[in-house]
């Protein structure tokens, strides 16, 4: 197994991405460590992992708040003795349906804010512990808003630019330290689309697009006609997450299928 013998701290590990990728750390192996803020959709995710034979602890901890992250981290450490993977999978409140020109300010930023304090936050808990011991690898989840430029998504695409920048600059300190730092680079999830209906992204709908109309959009924006599949990233992000990939620091995994050229 990829992960054996591993520990790894999932943020947002209740969610559809972070929980994907905690079930794939967990069949390679890895005992999970699933942090958020709201227990139940934790907990949730933990028994399913202990139901297909593996093992998984779930904690609230607000990302945002520097305290409980350096708590969590500081219990992770001390119960298990190292932590060795952490990705941060939580969600950034964007607002996506109109152009910058009419939207407020609060809105363009929330995203960029929330990401950088989360990602900053984690990656620092958890990069005091790797350091000590030599190894260990931070990752995190951008898509290809990073790259291209999508009309009415706010600050959606500047949030990733951020994320992918801070995680180079992670990467150039704790590299000397044997730490990583990688993310991986997605299309639209269609399994973590949620509700009936979303903007329509500059379409001309005009009425926004249902999730079978946004979908059915975006697929062509791929070479492969179709978009990332949860399973497809858990799995790249257990094998950024091992040993097998340990050339990779300061990149990302691009998962778009084509969208954005590597």
């Amino acid at each position: 197994m990829l992960l054996e013998n591993k520990n790894a701290v999932v943020y947002g590990g209740g969610g559809a991405v972070g929980g994907a990728v905690a079930r794939a750390f967990a069949r390679e192996g890895a005992k999970v460590f699933l942090a958020g803020r709201t227990l139940e959709t934790l907990d949730r995710v933990a028994e399913e992992i202990a139901a297909d034979g593996g093992t998984a602890e779930a904690a609230q901890v607000d990302a945002l708040d520097e305290g409980a992250v350096d708590r969590h981290a500081d219990a992770v450490a001390a119960e298990t003795g190292s932590i060795d993977v952490s990705l941060n999978a939580i969600g950034h409140g964007d607002v996506h349906g109109l152009p910058l020109l009419e939207m407020p300010f609060e809105d363009f930023a929330r995203p960029i804010t929330i990401a950088m304090r989360a990602h900053f936050l984690t990656a620092r808990a958890a990069a005091r512990r790797m350091v000590q011991r030599g190894s260990g690898v931070i990752m995190a989840i951008t898509a290809t808003t990073a790259r291209m430029s999508i009309p009415h998504v706010g600050g959606t695409g500047v949030t990733f630019d951020a994320i992918e920048s801070l995680c180079r600059q992670w990467a150039c300190e704790l590299g000397p330290q044997g730490v990583r730092v990688v993310w991986l680079q997605t299309t639209g999830l269609p399994e973590a689309l949620h509700g009936d209906r979303f903007p329509d992204y500059g379409t001309a709908a005009g009425r926004g697009l249902t999730r079978e109309e946004l979908i059915a959009w975006l697929r062509p924006k791929t070479m492969l006609n179709r978009l990332t599949s949860l399973a497809e990233l858990g799995d790249a992000a257990a094998f950024l997450a091992s040993d097998r990939a340990s050339a990779m620091t300061a990149s990302g995994a691009n998962l778009t299928l084509g969208s954005v050229p590597g």
